[in-house]
């Protein structure tokens, strides 16, 4: 019993630390959040005609509860103006893909961002 009672902060504390590595694993990889934002071709940079990827947004874009957030993403070519876009966006990667939505798609509290 007692070599139980010695062990159990060490148990207990691996346990903690792989509880703590899962959770920081799962936020910064896998966690996926959508941000919805409008397309301003004014807020756009033209890159290194080098790369694949020719043009970078730094747009505002808002969470579906209303939040908003800077982000900067990579696209080949401009964008529609004033088309909406739901974004799928990881914290350690950043923009994964985009899609053009309807403004009646867009969640509730980002159509208050938006002048429909």
């Amino acid at each position: 019993m007692n070599f139980i009672k010695e062990k159990l902060p060490i148990i207990l504390g691996v346990i903690i630390f792989i509880l703590l590595c899962g959770f920081t694993y799962y936020y910064l990889f896998e966690k996926e959040m959508y941000y919805y934002t409008q397309i301003d071709n004014s807020k756009v940079e033209e890159l290194d005609a080098k790369e694949d990827m020719k043009y970078e947004y730094t747009l505002t874009m808002y969470e579906a509860n209303g939040h908003k957030k800077e982000i900067s993403f990579k696209t080949s070519r401009i964008l529609r103006e004033e088309a909406f876009l739901k974004i799928k966006y990881y914290n350690i990667f950043g923009v994964n893909n985009w899609q053009e939505v309807k403004y009646e798609e867009l969640p509730d509290k980002v159509k208050e961002k938006y002048n429909g």
